[in-house]
């Protein structure tokens, strides 16, 4: 028992799990800023375009009676088939994923730039043509002596 505590006490501190509880609590939170690009930016002028088109009501009862709205329909417990809400969901979800893929190719792009600034330059042995530093005055690969230029 005591191993076992010992054990999990070192995957507990361990750097990998405190970066992903990290990631998880920024994940939320960006969950939120997300969800406000797409449901109060980019769903506003798609639902101007599709002239107020309102999906959340377009359904089929799976009954007999007639109902004007789902919310009518539900509080009777009648079985709708709500395919107005799947449609709503599936383009929430393909905005949230275009948001996302925005946001993180402007954050990759900006880290690119930043790798590129400290990146050493490189050039190749003469000798085993592996890449070394320029400033390098010997190949750590081959050990030859190199001239920088």
């Amino acid at each position: 028992m005591r191993n076992v505590l010992r054990e999990f006490k070192e995957f507990a501190v361990r750097g990998s799990v405190i970066d992903l509880a990290v990631g998880v609590i920024i994940g939320a939170a960006f969950n939120k800023i997300v969800n406000s690009l797409v449901n109060d930016i980019l769903l506003p002028p798609i639902g101007l375009l599709l002239r107020r088109v309102d999906f959340s009501n377009l359904f089929v009862n799976l009954g007999g009676e007639r109902f004007g709205t789902i919310a009518d329909a539900q509080k009777v417990g009648a079985p709708t088939l709500n395919y107005g809400l799947f449609i709503n969901a599936l383009i929430s979800f393909l905005l949230t994923a275009l948001a996302v893929f925005m946001v993180v190719r402007a954050i990759n792009r900006f880290r690119r730039r930043e790798e590129a600034k400290v990146a050493p330059e490189l050039m190749a042995c003469p000798f085993c043509r592996l890449d070394i530093p320029k400033k390098a005055t010997r190949c750590p690969h081959c050990t030859s002596t190199v001239s920088s230029s």
